[in-house]
């Protein structure tokens, strides 16, 4: 991991693999993954699925982060918590306002805009490309214990010493002058 990834700076952990039938590593996110607000957008959570992580895995938490938001602390735009171990994939759009689309016990903490759901895409006009870290991190209990209402920071800090693996995948986006 680079300087530049918001992870680099937490515990060493073992990867395992994250695939995407909304957008490949590297890619731009399509209009679906962008925010309702940006014409086009529709606020669609990815589609993700996951494979290989490591033994001992008791719970799943996911995680979309924006280190390059003009906030100084970045932009959060998605949490789940506590999906359970032996599932290893979410369809797109299950990010959705009632979280339909999650396993039984896993849920939606709000994002930076203070929304249970996800959110999509919207970097500032001319402020440049941001990369989007879409991370599963594979955690040693099946309950992280944070209450539905905590903020993804400390969905983060409270995982920290439970997590086993992680694997990410980083989208996109520019929003032209």
């Amino acid at each position: 991991m680079s300087v530049n990834d918001p992870f680099a700076r937490l515990p060493e952990a073992a990867a395992f693999t994250l695939t995407s039938d909304s957008v490949a590593d590297g890619a731009a996110w399509p209009p679906e993954q962008w925010s309702s607000g940006v014409p086009g957008g529709k606020d669609l959570s990815p589609q993700l699925s996951w494979s290989g992580a490591p033994d001992g895995t008791k719970s799943y938490a996911v995680t979309v982060y924006d280190p390059d938001a003009p906030t100084g602390s970045g932009f959060w735009h998605w949490a789940v918590a506590d999906i359970p171990a032996t599932v290893t994939d979410l369809p797109e759009g299950a990010g959705d306002d009632t979280g339909t689309g999650l396993p039984e016990g896993a849920y939606q903490l709000p994002n930076d805009a203070r929304a249970p759901r996800y959110l999509g895409a919207a970097p500032p006009a001319g402020h440049g490309p941001h990369r989007y870290f879409v991370v599963v991190h594979a955690l040693d209990v099946e309950s992280i214990g944070v209450p539905a209402d905590a903020t993804p920071a400390v969905l983060g800090f409270t995982m920290a010493g439970h997590i086993l693996g992680r694997a990410v995948l980083t989208a996109t986006a520019e929003t032209p002058a």
